[in-house]
């Protein structure tokens, strides 16, 4: 099993646990890493100074037994400048780029994601999707972030809504421009197993289609849980271990800090898992 997550929340953003209890559950089960990544962003913005100074209280109290890393959820919308020190950064895109008097977030419900879509882009979901991957596209020159978080969480309500074929190429046109100029920048993306793991979508992010893409142009990828609780720590990863060598990857990626207290990446090789 993997034994390592760099895509947690807690109370300090939309997150159901404390910092602790996650450290808590990581220890549980074995891992050897565990990275917070909070929100920041328009709608969820932490106390950053509580957070970074709870994260290195967390540290330190258990480092005999666990290797803790400070990193953020950064919106691609959002000022890389409100999180100083972050030692890894997710980039990613939660809303489209229009100016609405209500949540412009794709993920926030099905319900705002079709009013996005009718008031923004004419009732074209093709379109809301073209504007969604243009802006996505965008993420590591704005943010230089570490990996792509959920590069596909437009169609986090399109399981039980079916506004739009995710095979169409006007889907997927848009889609695989953007997860191109992204490889050729050298970003990583995860798999992130959130909707899944809760029950929300049959697929992972990015879905199998796109993931056999990514493999394609030479991408790299780490596998996240998205927990918002400590029971879905680990959830999926399984899944999504053996859907990464279905798609002809042989490793992950995974974050640790180095003996000079940086942090570098380093590969585990799936098969191992």
């Amino acid at each position: 099993m993997l034994k390592a997550n760099y895509h947690t929340h807690t109370t300090f953003c939309d997150g159901d646990e404390a910092a602790e209890r996650m450290v808590q559950r990581a220890l549980e089960l074995g891992f050897g890493h565990l990275g917070f990544s909070g929100h920041m962003d328009e709608e969820i913005h932490m106390d950053w100074s509580a957070y970074v100074a709870e994260i290195a209280r967390l540290r330190e109290t258990y480092a005999d037994r666990i290797d803790i890393l400070c990193g953020v959820e950064l919106d691609t919308l959002y000022d890389p400048d409100s999180c100083p020190g972050a030692e890894y950064v997710i980039g990613s895109t939660h809303y489209v780029d229009v100016d609405v008097p209500f949540s412009r977030a794709v993920d926030y419900g099905a319900d705002v994601s079709q009013r996005l879509c009718d008031e923004c882009f004419g009732g074209d979901w093709y379109a809301m999707c073209r504007s969604y991957y243009e802006l996505e596209a965008q993420v590591y020159d704005r943010l230089e972030c570490t990996f792509v978080g959920h590069f596909d969480l437009i169609t986090r309500f399109n399981d039980q809504m079916q506004a739009f074929d995710e095979e169409d190429p006007r889907y997927l046109g848009p889609a695989l421009e953007a997860m191109e100029h992204l490889v050729r920048q050298g970003v990583p993306f995860e798999i992130n197993c959130g909707a899944h793991n809760r029950g929300r979508k049959e697929e992972l992010y990015p879905r199998r289609s796109l993931l056999r893409a990514l493999h394609d142009f030479g991408g790299q990828i780490f596998i996240n849980s998205d927990a918002h609780q400590a029971t879905c720590l680990n959830g999926s990863f399984d899944v999504a271990v053996q859907r990464a060598i279905e798609c002809g990857f042989t490793h992950v990626n995974v974050l640790a800090h180095n003996a000079r207290g940086g942090v570098e990446t380093r590969q585990l090789a799936l098969d191992t898992l």
